[in-house]
């Protein structure tokens, strides 16, 4: 699905950092796509304490994973969960907050201006010119919902993103999924999902689905949204009488918490475009290979781009826009917790051996 360019645009936008915890690298690549919908955010210093790096893949526009990307972290800093040292229920709310956000003048005209003239708003450029404040003051009160204006009923985004989230701090690792994009970790050279991709066909998806007055044909919701699970797709989340979790599709994320352990060599996260290409084994395999050579993180998540990008436009997968964070633990950390009791409690713990 999707339009494609008759060459790929092979451009990286590409970055790394590093505290005195962890050092990352990322990489993003528009690929055969014509647009990019991908977008990231990576805080070594989210706080002192606190490191988070988040994958966004948007799909219908690009504006609810740069909305993502600039607010998500945002909020769970600001939810009283965090304060009280309560990393998972801070995350799991600021997936619901960002439906929530987008909606009404003031979510509208955020979006407006995070989009852009491809993007399905109805008068985008009157809300690009009628703008009565800045947008992006980062003490005002979150006053979202009482801003009025001529969008005031507006009910959200049709588009919408995948959201898959890593915050780390000190031991702990807090892995948060809504969507296709996946998190792996590598202990050992071993490959753990810490996340599950959220296809319309898994059963606690389907029955969630049905239960709401949805249907899935041909592997999408309502025959026309291939995730489960998603931040925006407002069009999925009408029924007044069910919750946000209940809804055809919901934002709820699933929340995986890891004790991390002196075998843990890193972490990626990376949307479909990665994973359609190469199991979580192969990928993990790919990248210790590459660190035998290449110490900047930055490259080698080029070279899983490259990597994956697809010779032609033939075969559908290696087509599609790619995202890639990779985050390395610089030493060892003292703990006897287990990965395996705590993915496998949650059914993460089993390796993909689809082929690449």
């Amino acid at each position: 699905m999707g339009i494609y360019l008759s060459t790929p645009k092979t451009e990286k936008f590409s970055e790394d950092g590093e505290n005195n915890r962890l050092r990352y690298g990322l990489s993003s690549m528009q690929g055969w796509r014509a647009t990019m919908e991908d977008a990231h955010a990576a805080l070594p210093d989210l706080d002192a304490s606190t490191s988070f790096f988040g994958v966004y893949d948007g799909h219908g526009g690009k504006v609810v994973a740069k909305f993502c990307a600039k607010y998500l972290h945002q909020q769970v800093l600001r939810h009283e969960a965090y304060l009280a040292g309560d990393i998972g229920t801070s995350v799991q709310k600021a997936f619901f907050r960002m439906d929530e956000m987008m909606r009404g003048q003031r979510g509208w005209r955020e979006l407006a201006v995070l989009g852009d003239k491809i993007d399905k708003f109805t008068g985008m450029l009157e809300g690009l010119i009628w703008s009565p404040r800045s947008g992006d003051r980062k003490d005002q009160v979150d006053d979202w919902s009482f801003e009025e204006g001529p969008h005031s009923d507006f009910s959200g985004p049709t588009s919408g993103s995948t959201a898959c989230v890593a915050i780390i701090r000190d031991n702990q690792l807090v892995i948060a999924n809504a969507g296709d994009s996946r998190c792996v970790i590598s202990r050992n050279g071993q490959a753990y999902n810490l996340s599950r991709d959220h296809k319309p066909d898994l059963e606690v998806e389907r029955d969630r689905i049905l239960k709401a007055g949805g249907f899935i044909h041909a592997g999408r919701v309502n025959g026309s949204l291939n995730l489960a699970r998603a931040i925006g797709d407002m069009e999925f989340k009408q029924n007044k009488f069910l919750s946000a979790d209940k809804q055809i599709v919901t934002a709820n994320p699933d929340i995986n918490v890891v004790e991390l352990c002196g075998d843990d060599e890193f972490v990626v996260l990376a949307c479909d475009g990665i994973w359609d290409c190469m199991s979580s084994q192969q990928l993990v395999d790919f990248i210790r290979e590459q660190l035998k050579s290449e110490n900047k993180l930055s490259v080698v998540c080029e070279k899983v781009l490259d990597r994956c990008l697809a010779p032609s436009t033939a075969g559908g997968e290696g087509c599609d826009n790619m995202t890639m964070i990779l985050v390395q633990f610089k030493k060892p950390t003292q703990s006897s917790t287990s990965v395996d009791e705590k993915s496998s409690a949650s059914e993460e713990a089993r390796i993909e051996s689809k082929p690449a």
